[in-house]
């Protein structure tokens, strides 16, 4: 029989650290930093040689030279994520959390908070399950029809200049928007939140002080669907069978609305890059032997819009690809160095085809749950979709080796994607009770 976990609160009477970070942490005197500036450069390449010289699992020092392991390799991470009850969410787990200094850059991405993001068994089945439920009810007719129109209404805002930035002007307006219809706030509302969902996930000096405001404009939409229920997520969440409380559904909502927007906007942009600069994809495309759906399949391969997710912690003292890992350390998952593993992902291969089996949504219980990944798809594949038909001409403003990569090891996104194409019409502003009309 399998040992259930230890609680967080147990988790935490790991014996106490005195003194230097890596005080217990042997493997890590000669750990890869992960913060260097090689590391923003070329991903691909610094996952290989992490790979060649440490194996599927590497001890690495996160800024501040904090230990942690990073998992590269494809059956190690599945095996991680496969086992809630060897490796937990909760941050609260942790051995370092108190000595680490209150001010670490990335405290913020292993600092707990009462959302469904960090809950543990059948706590993480019961906020989970009701979340689940309400996304598995969406018409997915409906949500391509939403996403067409916020498509559209976007590129209107561009298409007589000629000229657009792709990532700030297109990719990062729309899937927060859908999602906040989808929950039921209204038109004039979802591009506001949209905006401040942007200034979180740039991560700048306003990127914490901000939460506030999000949180208190999803408690303001669930007291408005508590008085007028309607078909939307929040109105379906405040009557499941769960009985989540309104704090519950305020922070899970505000989790679910960040992380869609955040995903599915970086796998818009990817995806728009890659059908911009790949010239063996555009002949393909053309010819008509690829679509959208398998450039959308090939970022997530190659450029998941997620490409290093914290984090794991051991529940126990346990043993990985030959390393002793103590009760309470940190694991980070590298998703896109898992994808790149030779053992599922020859060197050879160049693409990806029909295979689904990447990491890019993470795997098992804590991986991005039904019907997500599915829904997730059809607005980044509507998005790509309506900017092709409405702009068959778009062509990059710069050559290809100009483009810059955002300088982070979590999120794989580009900073801009210039583009320029002939002026087009607007397509016309559906009428003023179209978005009520798809409620």
């Amino acid at each position: 029989m399998t040992k259930p976990p230890a609680s967080p609160a147990e988790s935490a009477e790991s014996p106490p650290h005195s003194g230097s970070l890596l005080d217990g942490y042997p493997d890590h005197t000669d750990a890869a930093r992960l913060y260097e500036p090689e590391t923003y450069d070329d991903p691909s390449v610094l996952y290989e040689q992490l790979r060649r010289t440490y194996g599927p699992v590497v001890p690495i020092l996160l800024d501040g030279d904090v230990p942690a392991w990073l998992v590269v390799g494809y059956r190690e991470l599945h095996h991680v994520t496969s086992q809630p009850q060897l490796f937990g969410r909760d941050p609260r787990r942790w051995n370092l959390r108190e000595i680490v200094p209150p001010d670490w850059p990335l405290r913020m991405y292993v600092s707990w908070a009462p959302t469904m993001v960090f809950t543990e068994g059948a706590e993480r089945m019961r906020r989970g399950g009701a979340f689940g439920d309400a996304l598995d009810g969406i018409d997915r007719t409906e949500l391509t029809l939403v996403c067409e129109k916020i498509a559209d209404l976007v590129i209107d805002a561009f298409a007589g200049d000629g000229r657009a930035d792709l990532i700030s002007q297109y990719a990062y307006r729309i899937p927060a928007q859908v999602v906040a219809r989808l929950f039921g706030m209204s038109e004039a509302e979802a591009p506001e939140l949209a905006e401040e969902i942007k200034i979180v996930m740039d991560g700048g000096q306003d990127a914490h002080a901000m939460l506030g405001p999000i949180l208190a404009r999803m408690a303001r939409l669930m007291a408005s669907k508590r008085a007028h229920p309607g078909r939307d997520l929040m109105s379906i969440l405040l009557s499941h069978s769960a009985r989540l409380t309104d704090d519950e559904i305020v922070q899970d909502a505000m989790a679910l609305v960040m992380a869609s927007h955040g995903t599915s906007s970086n796998w818009i942009g990817n995806t728009l890059r890659l059908m911009l600069v790949d010239d063996q994809f555009q002949m393909d495309l053309q010819g008509g032997r690829s679509s959208v759906s398998e450039a959308l399949n090939q970022v997530l391969w190659k450029d998941p819009p997620m490409q290093n997710t914290p984090a794991r912690y051991a529940v126990q003292d346990c043993e990985l690809a030959g390393h002793r890992i103590r009760r309470g350390d940190l694991l980070v998952l590298s998703l896109a160095a898992a994808n790149a593993d030779p053992q599922v992902q020859p060197s050879a291969s160049t693409f990806s085809g029909p295979n689904r089996a990447h990491m890019a949504f993470s795997h098992g219980e804590y991986g991005c749950p039904f019907p997500g990944p599915e829904l997730g798809e059809i607005i980044a594949k509507t998005a790509v979709e309506v900017l092709l038909d409405r702009l068959p001409d778009v062509r990059l403003e710069v050559e290809p080796e100009h483009l810059r990569w955002r300088r982070s090891i979590w999120i794989r996104a580009l900073e801009s994607l210039p583009v320029q194409f002939a002026p087009a019409m607007p397509a016309g502003r559906p009428s003023p009770h179209a978005w009520d009309d798809l409620r």
